[in-house]
């Protein structure tokens, strides 16, 4: 019984040791900031695109906000898709100067769809832009935003994220604990992956989109993560996404835990659902053609799925350790027992260096001390996720934070020139 149980769980415990040494290793590299002095000269021109669903309360901020960006006026234009609204959404952005179109579909639901949508028309009018910059309606934008964007397309860079901060870090704890979360995830991953080479994801907002790529590949995609889709989508291809540190949006997050709970689980089905379709033909590419990208795409998929395997094998570990030995552990075989210690040290270390880093506002040390739970709700979020990962109903996340750039401190102080 122990043989057969091994030839399952000897393979657990190296995918264990495995992705706990990626992860640490990858963290240290996002310790570091690579300097760039250098800034291009505003060359390339942007189409600026929110999709809105019933934001009348939200977009008006940023539209102005987004019109007193340090970059030529001239060489950017700001498009709202108004996309099943039953709101003034529309009418809010028309007042505001922004170019509305608006789009009504009661089957095709959801922000994929909608980019779809948008930039099929963007591609055929008659002004075209060099690159699509993509926002949600309850963001707000750094100034440098654009020329953040147009240096690292100078570069030739071609799919860029910005970084993902928050407009609302102190509001509750939930909102508190999720801006934590994209802090840590903002160096520890993102910036990381950029570090090494590596390509990292889109994050839905806050991204830049080379115009030739969407006319090339199309966007095409619509799951409930139709980001990570797009992602894996040109990954295939070959194409890299790239980090902007300095490209900075505030995102509203949710204040509450069940609103935090539904999205999140809309986010884990939609990356199961993605691992399900392109680790497969990642892994079949990546070796075919020795392209680590892409089977550096495959741990960025299987990231829900390592988690369900890591809270099973927990479970199990428990029933070894306590009740009946089933199977043989190794763990400690692999990794020293002196190094396993190192780790689970360095897991809280490193996160509270990078919160150093960006000094946090103060309340923010507090909601780190639920942060633990916060990550712990996870483990529920993910199975339910990967039960109905084939269920693409959209679930939409309401925001309310109306506030105006001028009145949000700016939590991003490492980098201010």
């Amino acid at each position: 019984m122990e043989y057969i149980a091994d030839l399952l769980m000897i393979p657990v415990q190296v995918i264990i040791v495995f992705y706990t040494l990626y992860y640490f290793v990858l963290a240290l590299f996002g310790l570091i900031k690579k300097e760039d002095k250098t800034m291009a000269p505003p060359r390339h021109t942007f189409a600026v695109v929110i999709c809105a669903h019933n934001e009348e309360l939200v977009v008006g901020a940023l539209i102005d906000n987004l019109y007193d960006l340090n970059y030529p006026r001239h060489m950017y234009d700001i498009y709202v898709v108004a996309d099943n609204c039953t709101d003034r959404t529309a009418e809010v952005c028309e007042s505001c100067g922004a170019f509305v179109k608006v789009r009504v579909n009661a089957e095709d639901v959801g922000k994929g769809y909608a980019m779809d949508w948008m930039f099929e028309r963007l591609l055929q009018q008659e002004k075209q832009y060099d690159a699509f910059v993509v926002f949600d309606a309850d963001n707000l934008v750094h100034p440098e935003f654009l020329r953040e964007m147009n240096n690292h397309l100078c570069k030739g860079e071609k799919v860029i994220q910005g970084y993902m901060d928050s407009k609302n870090p102190t509001d509750s704890w939930i909102a508190g604990t999720f801006s934590i979360a994209f802090w840590l995830i903002n160096h520890m991953w993102h910036r990381a992956k950029y570090n090494i080479g590596l390509s990292t994801a889109l994050g839905g907002t806050g991204m830049c989109i080379a115009t030739d790529v969407v006319r090339r590949y199309g966007w095409g995609c619509d799951c409930l993560t139709e980001d990570m889709e797009f992602s894996m989508k040109i990954l295939l291809e070959g194409v890299r996404t790239c980090w902007a540190h300095d490209a900075i949006i505030y995102d509203e997050k949710v204040v509450s835990f069940w609103p935090s709970w539904r999205q999140r689980k809309r986010w884990a089905q939609g990356q199961c659902d993605c691992g399900e379709r392109f680790i497969p033909k990642l892994f079949t590419k990546g070796i075919r053609t020795g392209n680590i990208r892409m089977l550096d795409g495959i741990i960025t998929l299987s990231q829900p799925f390592f988690m369900m395997m890591s809270t099973i094998y927990a479970f199990l570990s428990y029933i070894n350790t306590s009740f009946y030995p089933f199977y043989t552990n190794i763990l400690n075989q692999l990794v020293p027992m002196e190094i396993w210690t190192f780790l689970f040290i360095a897991q809280y270390a490193i996160p509270v260096i990078v919160l150093l880093q960006i000094k946090v506002p103060l309340k923010s040390w507090l909601y780190l001390i639920v942060y633990p739970l916060f990550m712990y709700s996870w483990i529920p979020v993910n199975f339910l996720g990967f039960r109905d990962r084939h269920d693409m109903k959209w679930s939409h996340t309401i925001h309310t934070r109306a506030v105006s750039y001028g009145n949000t401190k700016l939590l991003r102080k490492e980098n201010k020139k």
